[in-house]
């Protein structure tokens, strides 16, 4: 298997020990992961801290950050990844890149253009069910809007896990759906 080149974008949390866990591993799998740090080294306790330090930056620099981080190596076709805010980050950047080889969300979505364009991009999304920041609504109306931009998407639920239950520093830690979201993961990119 030729390795995916991966951008992977962290949660309001920052870039911890968990987004560089999950870098490794997927580097493991044979994939080269650039791991850019949109608060450039700042992280938060708490949810609330992470949002204080998203609305510090505010959304157009952060973007930036991530589109500068991507830029230099766009050029290969990334697939782009993210954790909660930064699966929102991620998907804005796969919608705007022609040359994306996919997306892989994890824990988040954003809100899509009417003009958006996907065509045939293979999207992943890994959610808890219920979500506290993903209502059951407003994914369906999100996978209903990705399907309109021509994406190719499977949603995969974990019921009973906590938001970012991926993370093992975090009370939303649920090791069995952490687990089983990478071996879908996994799949997913080496189908690509």
């Amino acid at each position: 298997m030729d390795g995916m080149d991966i951008m992977l974008f962290h949660s309001t949390y920052g870039l911890r020990p968990a987004v560089e866990a999950a870098a490794e591993r997927l580097r493991a799998a044979g994939h080269l992961v650039h791991v850019p740090d949109l608060f450039e080294g700042r992280t938060a306790e708490t949810v609330e801290e992470g949002m204080a330090i998203k609305e510090e930056i505010g959304k157009d620099e952060l973007l930036r950050r991530a589109i500068l981080a991507a830029a230099p190596y766009s050029e290969r076709g990334l697939l782009y990844a993210g954790f909660s805010f930064g699966a929102s980050v991620a998907q804005t950047l796969a919608l705007g890149d022609d040359k994306a080889r996919g997306l892989l969300l994890l824990h988040g979505t954003s809100d899509i253009a009417e003009s958006a364009t996907a065509d045939d991009l293979p999207v992943q999304l890994h959610i808890a069910d219920p979500d506290p920041f993903e209502s059951h609504d407003w994914l369906t109306s999100w996978y209903l809007r990705m399907g309109k931009a021509g994406a190719d998407v499977e949603v995969y639920r974990y019921p009973g896990a906590g938001h970012l239950y991926t993370d093992p520093e975090l009370p939303d830690w649920d090791e069995p759906a952490a687990e089983r979201t990478w071996a879908v993961a996994l799949a997913f990119l080496e189908s690509l």
